[in-house]
């Protein structure tokens, strides 16, 4: 079978900028924040009618991922059994979660059984977190974070968070070397 013809490369959208737009657009983009926003009630109301299996069990798997990676399994060990739940305000998410010993699962919510620790945020605040443009003290501060149940379970939680190393993360997942 011939080979077929290779394609030709296109230009990257900042090949196409002349330099000093190009470099205007790199500092927006370098310095962009997540907008104040929030998931529409009829939204978060029709989620919170769906099974939420489906996004626990991609928390678990993301989670999973970070596992011995970047966050470290003896820190988190006194997680080991404890029912944990995450709570997105906005969008009408409840995910009940646990570590096992083969890494993180999803946990069946028994009725009339608190979970151990229950962490409360927005969509928005979630994000902002992950991509470190909010640190946790700042949200749980605001009243933005709410932790609910075993305290050090939530500092363990909020700590663990802190520690991890994201400029480390993020040069590891494009190929980069830190410096």
């Amino acid at each position: 079978m011939p080979a077929l013809p290779a394609l030709p490369r296109l230009p990257a959208l900042s090949e196409l900028l002349p330099g000093n737009l190009r470099q205007r657009v790199a500092e927006r983009l370098q310095n962009a924040r997540i907008p104040a926003f929030t998931v529409p009630r009829p939204v978060a109301r029709l989620v919170a009618r769906l099974p939420q299996q489906p996004p626990t069990h991609a928390l678990t798997l993301a989670l999973n991922l970070a596992l011995d990676r970047i966050l470290p399994r003896d820190t988190l060990s006194p997680l080991t059994g404890r029912h944990l739940q995450m709570r997105v305000l906005d969008a009408g998410l409840t995910l009940d979660f646990t570590l096992a010993d083969n890494g993180f699962r999803r946990a069946k919510a028994a009725a009339g059984v608190r979970p151990d620790l229950i962490i409360s945020a927005t969509t928005r605040d979630y994000l902002a977190l992950a991509l470190r443009e909010e640190d946790p003290d700042t949200l749980f501060f605001s009243r933005r974070l709410r932790m609910e149940g075993d305290t050090d379970l939530g500092l363990l939680v909020k700590n663990t968070l802190d520690a991890v190393d994201w400029d480390a993360l993020k040069a590891k997942l494009t190929g980069r070397r830190g410096g």
